[in-house]
């Protein structure tokens, strides 16, 4: 098998890095897989702005990278892409189903995001999360130098912070979860609850991107586990102490405004919006295809709008890219039917010969093209029920670099905790929601240029390099041994 960058130079195949200060563990590894036409795989930088941010701290300390090139492959070494070593993982089939679509998000994302749709427990998916956890801690422990840093991401790896631990415990260890941390009420659910919070309590510093997120898992582990608290801290009776702390993750702001502000971008915006006949209000939604997005209900509304003739067709559109995902999942495949179905009867009742009300994109774009349609919109609708921060929005903001244009955000989202002049929704509340967009829609430019100001110094002062170092930071304190008498965690 080869491994062609996209400029068709070869990667250079590595062995196994034994010596790296720092090395990442998540589910994904930062570049994505791309089928060549004679059959071959090339390897493409993903675009996210986790990467931008860890890439030079990464190549200034050795490091590398451990993760899931998505599919089923097991011969693939290591290689060097960028300055980065990248290690992957493999996942057979049963893997993927149990471990991946199973237990990480039938199970875990669902309890995650408040129940927005019921989880499933099943013995054999714990199983594998369990033997794949084991499998990323045990390649972590083989990569990392003596004393090195290890920083593991989200949900799916919740249990190698103490099974690495277990295997090195000379190693300072980090873990960050991109996504909500459920209350007490909703996390006891779990059969495997008590097991999810040992594994966390492996690392010396948990983040999470709210307070609240910290709080409720500093407050599990002491009714759950029985371990003394303090504030943010947890004192385990081998003298570690465990930090839990809030640590709100970003993008690259300064990249996308740059991006937004080229030329091939600015005109690629000027020609979405003639594609859609020039609307008086071009309206946006960015979103992966999943349930916790609240997709259904925001067209929902705004087909409501036209119908209640507080605009029509030729003012204002409503374009929603849903980017596919989880698609062998069933309740992924059942929201994709009903979103097909809302947009297809939205405009055959109220669509124009080419003038539909909806315009409907269930596809994946590149970062340009998404920053062409954020200069485009008028109004982005980010409506989630719930979601651990929601970059999109930040993207949006970062984007409007004339201070214009408006954000609809449910106060579901993290981001609204910082993004406070948006126009802050209830996605459960649709004529809440009608009126949100409809003051969007009506805003004087006086109006829109303030809280887009506000907005755009947050993003810009708060980027992903800002938080990626906070982070590290907080993870390189020195905790000594506590000292404190502890008693041994009680079984719940």
């Amino acid at each position: 098998m080869s491994f062609n960058p996209p400029d068709g130079s070869p990667h250079r195949v590595e062995p196994v890095p034994k010596s790296a200060n720092l090395v990442i563990v998540a589910n994904r590894l930062p570049v994505d897989r791309v089928e060549q036409e004679d059959g071959t795989v090339a390897w493409r930088r993903s675009p996210g702005g986790l990467v931008s941010a860890l890439e030079p701290v990464m190549r200034s300390n050795n490091g590398t990278w451990i993760g899931w090139p998505g599919g089923t492959d097991s011969d693939l070494e290591p290689f060097e892409e960028g300055g980065m070593n990248l290690v992957p993982m493999s996942l057979s089939a049963q893997e993927i189903e149990e471990f991946y679509e199973g237990f990480s998000n039938g199970t875990l994302w669902p309890i995650y995001h408040d129940v927005v749709a019921k989880p499933e427990f099943h013995r054999e998916w714990w199983d594998s999360y369990v033997t794949v956890n084991q499998r990323f801690a045990e390649r972590a422990a083989e990569v990392a130098g003596k004393g090195a840093t290890v920083w593991v991401h989200d949900y799916q790896l919740q249990l190698v912070p103490q099974m690495l631990r277990e295997l090195r415990p000379d190693l300072r260890i980090g873990f960050y979860l991109h996504i909500p941390f459920p209350p007490n009420e909703l996390f006891q659910q779990l059969p495997w609850r008590r097991q999810i919070l040992e594994g966390l309590l492996g690392a010396d510093l948990v983040g999470f991107q709210l307070a609240g997120g910290a709080q409720n898992f500093v407050r599990l582990v002491r009714q759950r586990v029985g371990h003394k608290t303090h504030r943010d801290l947890v004192y385990l009776p081998d003298g570690r102490t465990v930090r839990a702390a809030a640590f709100p993750i970003s993008i690259d702001a300064a990249g996308f405004e740059e991006l937004a502000r080229s030329e091939g971008v600015g005109k690629r915006a000027t020609a979405i919006r003639e594609a859609l006949g020039n609307p008086r209000k071009i309206f946006l939604g960015i979103d992966r295809l999943d349930y916790t997005k609240g997709i259904h209900a925001r067209l929902r509304a705004f087909s409501e709008l036209i119908v209640d003739e507080h605009f029509d067709v030729e003012e204002a559109v409503f374009v929603q890219v849903a980017t596919p995902s989880r698609e062998r999942v069933e309740q992924y495949r059942i929201l994709r039917d009903e979103i097909d179905r809302l947009v297809g009867r939205v405009n055959g009742d109220l669509g124009r010969i080419g003038r539909p009300a909806i315009s409907y994109l269930h596809s994946s774009y590149p970062r340009e093209e998404m920053a062409a349609l954020y200069r485009a919109a008028d109004i982005m609708v980010v409506t989630p029920y719930r979601d651990g921060m929601n970059l999109v929005a930040k993207e949006y903001v970062a984007c409007r670099f004339e201070d214009d244009g408006a954000l609809v955000l449910s106060e579901f989202a993290g981001a609204a905790n910082e993004l406070r002049q948006a126009w802050l929704v209830n996605p459960y509340d649709i004529n809440g929601m009608k009126s949100a967009l409809l003051e969007a829609f009506e805003a004087d430019e006086r109006e829109t240029s303030k809280r887009m100001k506000a907005m755009r110094k947050t993003v810009l002062a708060n980027d992903v390099v800002a938080w990626a170092n906070s982070f590290l930071e907080g993870l390189s304190h020195e905790r000594p041994s506590h000292g404190k008498q502890v008693r041994p965690a009680t079984r719940s």
